[in-house]
């Protein structure tokens, strides 16, 4: 793995909280890179912007050897639900990916929310600052017009 100006890398932890295994992960500002396996390697990315949830789970025993799951929601197609499985500093990796994600969306223009009424992709009121126009914006809404 040569990924260029990381922000944070480490290795998934055994049951011990070594790092004795073939699973690697790394950050930058707009990528999460997931490698696996010895023989047969893979390595996974996944667009920062695409991450939708984040949710730090910790056992008794990953409290007891300093250690923490991230799992993570997304909206990409090959990596939809995976975890970042046993890393050291958990909580501080998962504020720093939580950051990150907020700017690579702000970065990219992607307005992630939560729609409440039947036509899933009308915008809200509300759902946009004043001073944005909603119509200058590179989304495409041909079928806006059929509901």
């Amino acid at each position: 793995m040569k990924h260029t100006e990381l922000i944070w890398q480490d290795r998934k932890r055994n049951f011990l909280g070594l790092p004795w295994t073939f699973t690697k992960y790394a950050l930058n500002e707009d990528r999460l890179f997931i490698d696996t396996g010895f023989l047969n390697q893979r390595e996974d990315d996944v667009r920062l912007y695409r991450i939708t949830d984040l949710t730090l789970t910790r056992s008794l025993w990953q409290r007891i050897i300093g250690t923490g799951t991230i799992h993570c929601d997304s909206a990409d197609q090959t990596m939809k639900n995976f975890d970042i499985k046993n890393i050291k500093n958990a909580f501080e990796v998962k504020e720093t990916l939580s950051d990150l994600v907020e700017k690579c969306r702000l970065r990219s223009r992607v307005i992630m929310g939560e729609s409440v009424n039947q036509h899933h992709d009308m915008p809200l009121p509300g759902m946009y600052p004043d001073d944005m126009d909603v119509d200058d914006m590179d989304v495409p809404c041909d079928d806006l017009d059929s509901h």
